[in-house]
């Protein structure tokens, strides 16, 4: 079975650019084994407490050469990085991955790695035995070769070199110019035969590549098919241009997690390459990228994919008849098969376009992925003679999708749809807490397509997510000068959800005995009720009475919000070089009664505040007023859309500052003397 692609996970852009103060790197500087005391000077990124380590240089290069005949690429690289703590020890280890199909493979040559360390002014190596050079199996399609450079210390530089060949025009390598640890330079060269077409996919948001292209001529001698596929192959020997492009980069800062962003393969600087045609002389175009109706008609004949779909599936024949038995609405017998799905099979990995297994098997066995699962649930409501289709998208974890070019590997999820008259519903059967029609937030990634004949574009958008959540709170004086309040809330759908798992996991009393821990003081739960715990189709309803000590000074103080309180601001950096993408649209109401006790006066209250972001884009209020022997208050946040430009961080920085700031301050009662 094919199996998913391979995502290497990096950190996000945060940091401001550096100027280089008592070092360089340059290009023509840069050679393997030729090191310096002076290539130990500390560079200014160093002067970043959080530079654990440098990239000095990462130089690499594509280019089609001829071996046996037939064209292979060849890909080298070249790093050197220097480790300034014990915390960037972890750059001496490196994984290449490799691809394999059948008997044809991509393999690994020249690799050398050596570490560098400065001892008494004297540079001191320490080479690599080529034992310690492991290899695992990833998957189907690819293993790793694995190793980790020796004698590394506080200060060393390290360096590795390698190529890889490789006969699959397709795997032309893409480049990333960022990473987790700031670069001095990174560059990166492919040369291309006009035989070859290519879509190139830069991304470069923060304007830090310049690109440099020349153009050739080279003869090759090679084999290849004049008349296309059905026609014989001939040896050949013909001249065609060849365009080499040259990016480099300089002076790159840190790469570092970010709070509410999807995926660094939104944002990260690269560049990455999709074979679109080939062209030999004296033979006709062969397209390769195609188009959206190509893409959805090979996956539904996929046998790693749909072609199960349009088979009569007998084996569900009984389980399907007795889920419909005497229902004569679509949407009705729709429920009940993504019920019974949902309800008893169980998920085990929520990642994969493709089958792991035969869909009988997965029948058979009651689990497998989300794509197992959810390709089963179309086979199953096919076999009802419903209109159900695949849809496949990428979760926001693993970046956007392109939508204009049919990219196999920017897919990496797979769910499923059915059509009821005008009605669209989607459906994911994978995930015990989701209800008929509901997606998941990390599904709400843009971009998505539809699998009918016409392939048909969806959009999963966070602005169209709204997730809404009320909270009452009613608070009397109690026994020996404590409070006694009662909450009734309504959460969000998916904070529903998480409260429904946790429940299951933990039971309801001790998931009760966590909230109690929330409260600043001491508090006691008690009197819970719970509504819709059972029906994953709407909101939670909770209710429950709670109880808090009073201070033994004779003063209360009392936060309005209590656990609804927000009690630190999720934008810390100073700037921001990429989009703020927060997983729906929010709208938070809080509202308090509150009776001050017998005995008891208002020592402080907080002032109201109301602020507007962006004028009419959101809100938050702060109202409090005392009305004789009470006290109303009512908070509420509240946006209108889920993503926020570079230019509107700042703003909205300063928004949740606001927030954070009111939300903390404290209403005092004072006992009377």
């Amino acid at each position: 079975m094919r199996s998913r692609s391979i995502v290497f996970p990096l950190q996000l852009v945060a940091a401001c650019l550096f100027t280089l103060t008592t070092f360089s790197q340059t290009r023509d500087k840069v050679r393997f084994g030729k090191i310096s005391a002076e290539d130990f000077t500390p560079t200014s990124f160093e002067k970043d407490t959080s530079a654990h380590a440098v990239i000095l240089a990462d130089i690499g290069s594509s280019e089609f050469q001829v071996e046996r005949d037939h064209f292979e690429l060849t890909y080298k690289r070249f790093k050197r990085i220097k480790v300034v703590d014990k915390n960037g020890y972890d750059v001496a280890t490196e994984n290449i991955p490799l691809y394999i199909s059948g008997q044809s493979e991509e393999k690994l040559i020249n690799l050398k790695a050596v570490a560098y360390n400065l001892e008494n002014g004297q540079v001191v190596e320490t080479k690599m035995e080529s034992k310690s050079v492991f290899t695992d199996k990833f998957d189907k399609n690819h293993i790793l070769k694995k190793f980790t450079v020796p004698g590394v210390k506080e200060g060393t530089i390290i360096e590795y070199t390698y190529s890889v060949t490789s006969p699959f025009y397709f795997n032309l390598q893409p480049w990333n110019f960022q990473d987790e640890y700031p670069c001095l330079l990174s560059e990166y060269s492919v040369t291309i035969p006009e035989i070859y077409d290519y879509v190139f996919l830069k991304q470069d948001i923060n304007s830090l590549l310049a690109v440099k292209t020349t153009v050739d001529r080279q003869t090759y001698n090679v084999t290849y098919e004049s008349n296309g596929p059905t026609g014989a192959s001939q040896h050949g020997s013909f001249t065609a241009n060849t365009v080499k492009n040259v990016w480099t980069a300089k002076d790159i800062p840190a790469l570092k997690e970010e709070s509410y962003t999807t995926s660094l393969r939104n944002h990260i600087t690269r560049i990455e390459f999709q074979l679109s045609a080939i062209k030999y002389p004296e033979s006709p175009i062969k397209p390769i990228l195609g188009n959206w109706q190509k893409f959805s008609e090979e996956l539904n004949k996929d046998e790693d994919f749909g072609a199960d779909l349009s088979r009569n599936n007998g084996y569900l024949g009984d389980v399907v008849d007795q889920l419909t038995d005497g229902l004569k609405d679509d949407t009705a017998k729709a429920r009940r098969i993504y019920n019974y799905v949902r309800n008893n099979f169980t998920c085990t990995d929520h990642y994969g376009l493709y089958l792991t297994k035969p869909l009988k098997s997965v029948f058979t066995s009651h689990n497998g992925s989300e794509a197992d699962i959810n390709l089963l649930l179309i086979a199953m409501l096919r076999r009802a003679r419903l209109n159900a289709d695949p849809v496949v998208l990428s979760t926001r974890n693993h970046g956007f999708t392109h939508e204009l070019y049919p990219l196999k590997s920017r897919f990496n999820y797979t769910m499923a749809a059915i059509t009821v008259d005008t009605l669209t519903y989607f459906l994911d059967a994978s995930r015990p807490y989701l209800g008929f029609g509901r997606v998941d937030m990390a599904c709400y990634n843009g971009h998505a397509r539809m699998l009918t004949p016409e392939s048909v574009p969806v959009y999963f958008n966070p602005d169209d997510l709204l997730e809404q959540k009320s909270t009452f709170v009613m608070l009397m004086g109690g026994e020996g000068g404590s409070l006694k309040g009662s909450m009734q809330q309504y959460p969000t759908y998916f904070e529903s959800c998480m409260i429904r798992s946790s429940i299951k996991d933990k039971g309801k009393d001790a998931y009760f005995k966590g909230r109690e821990k929330d409260f600043a003081t001491e508090t006691v739960i008690s009197g819970v009720e719970l509504e819709n715990l059972d029906d994953n189709e709407e909101v939670l309803k909770m209710k429950y009475d709670f109880e808090m000590k009073a201070d033994d000074a004779g003063m209360l103080y009392i936060n309005p919000l209590f656990t609804e309180a927000m009690r630190k601001n999720p934008f810390r950096s100073q700037e921001r070089r990429y989009p703020v993408e927060m997983p729906c649209v929010m709208d938070e109401t809080y509202t308090l009664n509150l009776t001050i006790p017998d005995g008891y006066v208002v020592e402080e209250i907080p002032k109201s505040a109301m602020v507007k972001f962006n004028e009419n884009e959101g809100v938050f209020q702060y109202l409090i007023q005392q009305s004789e022997n009470s006290i109303q208050f009512r908070s509420r946040i509240k946006l209108s859309r889920a993503v926020f430009a570079p230019d509107e961080y700042n703003s909205l920085r300063d928004f949740f500052d606001m927030i954070v700031k009111k939300q903390s301050e404290q209403i005092v009662l004072k006992r009377k003397s």
